[in-house]
């Protein structure tokens, strides 16, 4: 809805509109929608909706012209108001609530907030909007239209967003107009991309997302010629598998010849456990002697640790996966197994893997170590099974890896 000062004196007039009840639109079709009051000012507002076929932007054009002859002067306000869906809310994992990108920063609001006092932002406003994981209702600026915007809670189902505009002196004869673009949709990177003004910086990659969007590109590329979403993720956790084979391959091998010096590395303890500097002296003596890196098993696998949280960002978050099924039982991807099938199965190859891979711990950390799959496996039985699904097929890729290097070094 509409108002202002200066413009309109009844916030709650009706708009005249011949349009019919029904648009329908289709492909490139563009069709307006178009509302006109006149104020008891004397101001005619036409506001203009105008829908394309193959676009979710709408483009919002609000004219005003003074049939007086008074010089008139105020602000439009533009109200956008969303519907608090009861259960919902933002944490660690989910977004839902308004947000803003205003003097250059990306704002969010969790719902709960709003009930302490309402949210205001003055300064450069680029956008502002309702968010959830996968949707966004929003208000775009066009030719710096949104000078404002306050947020607050009307009740404990409605959230309102009131976009007031730039200051501006309306003349007799001379109209103004006053633009905006509206996004009602997904959360589709591209498609956020193509309305302007930074949009896409609503999805949240975090401080991976340099890695994540090629990640989510990819995903998007592979889908279209193994036609399934399940398939797309196995190709790319496939193919990382195989660009950090030299890395993961250094590292296990460090770790398996660390393990093969612990028994001389205790000798040197017991016989230095009185002279800790000289104990140290004597264990890099054996590490330069053998030739083995007490860093190469670690370094190699943190080099991995941004890729993986970039793809795990990227899988979170997907609009792609949502509703895409893979096959057998899970029929959304973006949803969680609904028989905890493959959450519990990445949890035991999980294990597997820990028992495979060689440790330099004492047996009181190694025991705390093995525990870390059944920490896992409840964190991930609420997670989406397409997330689940890309950590099962790299244990599985991990596990046979480890098995070959356990059989090649001695």
């Amino acid at each position: 809805t509409t108002s202002g000062d200066g413009f309109i004196a009844d916030p709650g007039a009706q708009y005249a509109s011949s349009a019919p009840q029904t648009i329908r639109i289709t492909g490139t079709e563009k069709k307006d929608l178009e509302f006109v009051l006149t104020s008891i000012q004397g101001v005619v507002i036409r506001k203009v909706y105008s829908f394309s076929g193959n676009d979710y932007g709408i483009r919002l054009s609000q004219q005003l012209s003074s049939a007086g002859t008074a010089q008139l002067s105020g602000t439009l306000r533009l109200s956008l108001v969303n519907k608090v869906i009861a259960g919902s809310k933002e944490g660690r994992y989910e977004v839902y609530g308004p947000v803003t990108l205003a003097d250059d920063k990306l704002s969010t609001v969790p719902v709960a907030d709003l009930s302490k006092g309402a949210k205001s932002y003055d300064k450069q406003v680029a956008w502002t909007g309702f968010a959830d994981k996968y949707f966004l209702n929003s208000v775009i600026s066009k030719d710096a239209s949104l000078a404002a915007v306050k947020i607050s809670q009307l009740n404990s189902s409605l959230v309102e967003s009131v976009i007031t505009s730039p200051r501006f002196t309306l003349n007799p004869g001379q109209p103004v107009t006053v633009s905006y673009n509206i996004y009602f949709g997904p959360k589709d990177l591209e498609i956020l991309k193509g309305q302007g003004n930074r949009l896409e910086e609503v999805i949240d990659f975090g401080w991976f997302s340099v890695l994540a969007k090629p990640l989510l590109y990819s995903l998007k590329f592979f889908n279209n010629y193994v036609g399934n979403y399940g398939l797309a993720i196995i190709v790319i956790t496939i193919i990382l598998k195989i660009l950090f084979y030299p890395l993961t391959h250094t590292s296990y091998k460090s770790m398996k010849e660390m393990q093969k010096l612990q028994p001389k590395m205790q000798e040197l303890k017991d016989k230095f456990k009185n002279d800790r500097d000289a104990m140290n002296r004597e264990v890099m003596e054996l590490y330069k002697a053998h030739k083995v890196n007490p860093l190469g098993g670690c370094l190699p696998m943190l080099v991995q640790i941004p890729v993986f949280f970039a793809l795990y960002k990227a899988l979170m978050f997907s609009i792609e996966l949502r509703h895409a099924p893979f096959y057998f039982w899970i029929q959304d991807l973006s949803a969680k197994d609904p028989y905890y099938v493959t959450p519990l199965i990445m949890g035991a190859t999980m294990f597997i893997q820990q028992k495979m891979t060689p440790t330099n711990m004492d047996p009181m950390q190694a025991k705390i170590m093995l525990m870390l799959p059944v920490v896992f496996t409840f964190m991930f039985l609420n997670f989406p099974s397409g997330l689940v699904l890309y950590w099962l097929v790299n244990n599985i890729l991990t596990i046979a890896q480890q098995y070959y290097i356990n059989r090649t070094v001695k």
